[in-house]
């Protein structure tokens, strides 16, 4: 009887025990903060958390705003650049076409490539969309569509994210869709692991 009272008593304190536990578990659990920035700005605010505004050029082109430019949008692109037009000039300089830089931006930082989306649509890259360029947009976004769908996704329309990392075997920082942006696709001199 005395064996049958120690196991009765063992099994509470392992149930006590477990309970515990888990009580402490889910204290710390709530306990957890949301992970923003720090409320007074300091290390950590604005960190790699950050988004780019969006593009005013996709804002534009994506009418419906569902993160694709279909084929009806393609071909009304002509007529959606021409909003954007501030000027009534009839071209669209970077500052009519990409987001304002912020006005907390250093001088020095350095711009992130341009949109697969910018290098179509600017076909002589001088940084002006101008009439002819305009004119042949539904042209030009016919031919990002690497997939022949009819209609545009992120991957097409932004194209390959520049490689932060090292460069895998065989791959040297180039997408299954080209190379990386601003390589044109000759290279500029040995693989980065071989100078």
């Amino acid at each position: 009887m005395e064996s049958e009272h120690n196991m009765k008593t063992k099994t509470k304190m392992k149930t006590l025990l477990t309970l515990l536990a888990l009580g402490a578990s889910a204290f710390l659990v709530n306990a957890q903060d949301a992970g923003g920035p720090p409320p007074d700005g300091g290390p950590g605010a604005g960190g790699p958390r950050h988004r780019p505004p969006p593009l005013p050029l996709i804002t534009a082109l994506d009418a419906n705003h569902d993160h694709v430019i279909d084929a009806g949008e393609i071909a009304n692109a002509s007529a959606a650049l021409l909003t954007l037009d501030k000027n009534g000039d009839g071209k669209l300089t970077a500052d009519e076409y990409l987001p304002p830089v912020p006005a907390n931006a250093p001088k020095d930082a350095p711009h992130p490539p341009l949109p697969a989306i910018v290098k179509a649509l600017d076909a002589n890259g001088d940084g002006v969309i101008d009439a002819n360029e305009i004119a042949n947009a539904p042209a030009a976004l016919k031919a990002l569509d690497k997939n022949g769908d009819g209609q545009l996704t992120p991957d097409e329309f932004i194209g390959p994210r520049p490689h932060m990392g090292p460069p895998h075997e065989g791959n040297a920082g180039a997408g299954q869709d080209g190379p990386p942006p601003g390589d044109n696709g000759n290279p500029s001199g040995p693989p980065p692991d071989q100078q």
